[in-house]
C-alpha cells in the first residue's frame, strides 16, 4: 500500500465513522415508527427495511453525490450546485429533508475547519447565504474528492452511513442482537456494489426515492410521541 493510499485511506475511515460529529446517530430514518408499529420487530424485517433504505439512497443520493463528485474533480462549481437542489428535490417528507441538511451543514463546517478546501469554503458561504440548500451527499462528495478518496469508496461509505444509521438505531429500539446487526452488514456488502454497478452511469432524470412505506414512518414519527431520535 502506497503512502498516498494510506493517507486517503484513513481518511474514508474517519468520515465513515459513526463518531464524526456530523449528528447520523441522531436520526433513525424512520425506523423509530416502525419498531413502535410493529412492522420492524426482529432481524428478518430490519434486514429488509435496511435494505429498502439502502435502495433508496443509492438511487437518488448515490446517483447525485457521483455527478457532484466527477463536478468537483473537473472544478465545475455550477454543477455541483446542480446536485445538490437535485437531492433536496427528492426528499418526500421534512424529516429526510432536515437529516441531510443538518448533516449537510456540519459536514461543511467541519471540513472547512480541518482542511484547506476552497469549494468547501465557497459551498459553506452558499449554504449561509440560502444560494444552495447545503444537503449531506454533495458535501461528502466535494469533502472525499477533495482528500483523495476515490469516487467507488465515496458512494460504499455514503452507503455504509446508511446502513449504519439504522442499524445503530436499531440496537435501541428493535429486539435484535449485535450479532444480527453485523450480519445484515456484512451481508448487504455485495448488494451495495450491484448498486454501484448500476448507478454509476446514470444521470439526474434517473434519480427515485419512491420507497412510500419509509416516507409513512418519517410523517408519523414527526406527529406521533416517540422521542429517542430527532424529528
Amino acid at each position: 500500500m502506497s503512502l498516498t493510499s494510506i493517507i486517503s485511506t484513513m481518511r474514508l475511515l474517519e468520515m465513515s465513522d459513526s463518531q464524526f460529529p456530523v449528528g447520523n446517530f441522531s436520526f433513525s430514518n424512520g425506523l423509530e415508527t416502525a419498531s413502535y408499529e410493529k412492522i420492524v420487530h426482529n432481524a428478518d424485517t430490519l434486514r429488509q427495511y435496511v435494505e429498502a433504505a439502502s435502495i433508496q439512497s443509492a438511487f437518488s443520493d448515490g446517483i447525485a453525490s457521483i455527478l457532484a463528485y466527477r463536478a468537483a474533480a473537473a472544478g465545475n462549481y455550477e454543477e455541483v450546485l446542480h446536485a445538490d437542489e437535485e437531492v433536496i428535490l427528492c426528499k418526500m417528507n421534512d424529516e429526510a429533508r432536515q437529516m441531510v441538511l443538518r448533516m449537510g451543514k456540519k459536514m461543511a463546517e467541519l471540513m472547512v475547519h480541518i482542511t484547506d478546501c476552497p469549494m468547501m469554503t465557497r459551498f459553506l458561504k452558499d449554504i449561509n447565504q440560502g444560494v444552495t440548500a447545503g444537503t449531506y451527499p454533495i458535501a461528502q462528495a466535494i469533502a472525499m474528492q477533495h482528500a483523495g478518496i476515490s469516487e467507488e469508496e465515496m458512494f460504499t461509505s455514503q452507503q455504509f452511513g446508511v446502513v449504519n444509521m439504522i442499524l445503530g438505531a436499531a440496537l435501541r429500539c428493535v429486539r435484535v442482537s449485535h450479532y444480527d446487526t453485523q450480519k445484515i452488514a456484512y451481508d448487504l456488502a455485495p448488494r451495495i456494489a450491484d448498486d454501484y454497478m448500476h448507478v454509476k452511469e446514470m444521470g439526474y432524470e434517473d434519480m427515485r426515492a419512491f420507497v412510500p412505506g419509509m416516507d409513512i414512518m418519517a410523517s408519523l414519527h414527526e406527529k406521533g410521541n416517540m422521542r429517542m431520535f430527532m424529528n
